[in-house]
């Protein structure tokens, strides 16, 4: 049975879904937030008790005064770790998320027992030509961020029937990465600190992170392992919840055995 409620963090009132039972795993949304992650999360509540947040100042969390970078972003949700005796967890982390997911893992090595990076942003390739989050229109942005047009256009209609959510998702991602967009220019000389197991799963036909971007990744953080999944692009867990649901599942519980 799903639940969504207010809970206090710190002195903020963050809106945190918790769904399933077993071993904790904390799901960290990407710039689409809550809304089309659902029957994702739902599928991985089937093996793990999955705590999914709206991020500070997204969907119905309060956005705080101290927001200004996905530094504070990081760590406010390492003290949360802390404050929910969650240490070490499993995260899943999808674009805005798994950058977030990223920068806390250089700084706190030990709160991660596995990483799954789902079409990471956070990471700058020069000369590898990337989607505009922000100079676009929102429904041109989401067209581009899947294959499948009927559900580019479910996607649409679902963000256009709750403008609220929508702005207040637009005003958070710009107070975290409006500039440099959506990367941190001094993360990737540090992501050799990540010593937890990794994993990168990354949609083959992605237009607003190419598939160059997973290989860098994989390169930089040491023992990751790469998946690729076709017919997808930037939303895989949106296109193919349950397929990577599935290898989230598998990946945690082979580290559970190890």
């Amino acid at each position: 049975m799903s639940q969504s409620r207010n809970e206090a963090a710190g002195s903020l009132a963050l809106n945190v879904g918790r769904f399933g039972e077993g071993r904790p795993l904390l799901y960290l949304h990407g710039i689409d937030g809550m809304r089309s992650s659902q029957p994702f999360v739902d599928h991985l509540a089937s093996g793990a008790a999955v705590i999914a947040p709206d991020h500070p100042g997204f969907g119905k969390s309060e956005m705080p005064p101290w927001l200004e970078s996905i530094h504070d972003m990081a760590y406010f949700y390492l003290r949360y770790l802390d404050e929910q005796g969650l240490e070490p967890v499993d995260i899943v982390g999808h674009s805005l998320g798994a950058w977030l997911a990223l920068e806390m893992a250089v700084r706190s090595p030990a709160s991660f027992r596995s990483l799954t990076l789902v079409s990471a942003a956070g990471i700058h390739l020069p000369g590898v030509p990337r989607g505009d989050l922000f100079m676009r229109a929102p429904d041109v942005v989401l067209r581009g961020m899947v294959v499948d047009g009927t559900l580019a256009e479910d996607l649409v209609r679902r963000t256009a029937a709750d403008q609220e959510v929508e702005l207040r998702n637009r005003y958070a991602i710009a107070r975290v990465g409006w500039h440099p967009p959506m990367y941190n220019p001094h993360l990737a000389k540090w992501l050799h600190r990540v010593s937890c197991p990794v994993q990168i799963v990354w949609g083959e036909g992605d237009a607003m992170l190419p598939l160059a971007y997973a290989e860098e990744f994989k390169r930089l953080i040491p023992g990751a392992t790469l998946h690729v999944i076709r017919s997808c692009g930037h939303l895989p867990h949106v296109e193919q919840p349950e397929k990577i649901a599935s290898l989230v599942l598998s990946f945690i519980e082979k580290g559970a055995r190890a």
